[in-house]
């Protein structure tokens, strides 16, 4: 069943889930889809321009993954919530789950919350979020169905005064299954400079989405950012939705657990994907 025909299913208006019953091997997911807080939230204490900017959500990403979903014929699953209420690429107790200060901008809405107010949130979007992955891949593999998670995010050009040089970054751990041809496929274009668990690592603690339902399950995944200013108009995105969905159409993941790339990139843990 092609996007286009499917239902748009909602568990909550917090978390949407877009063509369920997908044919393709992938399952979209895009943890920081939106800027939106919802009501009773105010400002959080910050100018409206704030909300444009990337402390707020991955500018570009979800028309990326909304399009590479369409491309597949893929199951998408993305947050609705601004991950200034709550990041759902963070797990349950760390201190920037709901995070005080993003980059350099403090968030007074944020500060002194109680541990009930806390709970309140998670059980506003991360909860829900999470639910509705767990939901989709117990399905699909309770159905035998073959099941690749890739979650897209994107980064700033420059982050605390440093400039990144690349155009987009692959993520992945110590199983490199899907991460491997993905790269091996972006570097064969000569064109785009391609980082190799750059700009975060794991290290970094934003893999925890894809720890969190595919490697806990032994399922193939990657994390894929893009520069933001690569895909913040609608030209940029459609580049790299229909450039990712001809590397995807033509991709199978190495067969068990592919050789690590060579050390030194990625590992100095940054505060924010």
């Amino acid at each position: 069943m092609g996007m286009g025909q499917a239902a748009t299913h909602a568990m909550s208006n917090a978390v949407r889930v877009t063509n369920r019953d997908g044919r393709s091997p992938y399952v979209i997911l895009c943890d920081h889809a939106s800027n939106h807080l919802p009501a009773g939230f105010g400002t959080l204490g910050l100018e409206a321009s704030d909300m444009q900017r990337h402390i707020a959500w991955d500018p570009g990403a979800l028309p990326v993954a909304q399009r590479l979903a369409e491309g597949l014929d893929a199951t998408l699953v993305e947050s609705c919530v601004s991950r200034l209420a709550i990041d759902c690429n963070r797990p349950l107790g760390v201190h920037d789950l709901i995070p005080e200060i993003s980059e350099t901008t403090v968030i007074p809405g944020n500060a002194g919350l109680s541990a009930a107010q806390r709970e309140a949130r998670v059980a506003l979007s991360w909860k829900p979020f999470h639910d509705a992955i767990d939901e989709v891949v117990s399905e699909r593999l309770g159905e035998g169905r073959q099941t690749r998670l890739v979650s897209i995010h994107s980064f700033t050009p420059v982050y605390k005064g440093v400039s990144r040089p690349w155009h987009i970054g692959i993520i992945h751990d110590e199983d490199a299954r899907l991460a491997a041809p993905m790269i091996a496929a972006l570097q064969r274009l000569g064109g785009p400079t391609v980082g190799v668990n750059e700009p975060y690592s794991p290290a970094d603690r934003v893999y925890f989405t894809l720890e969190h339902h595919g490697r806990s399950r032994g399922l193939p995944c990657a994390m894929i950012e893009i520069r933001n200013d690569e895909i913040s108009a609608q030209a940029g995105q459609r580049k790299w939705a229909d450039l990712l969905t001809g590397i995807f159409a033509e991709l199978e993941p190495v067969a068990g657990e592919a050789a690590a790339f060579p050390p030194g990139t990625g590992r100095t843990a940054q505060s924010k994907a």
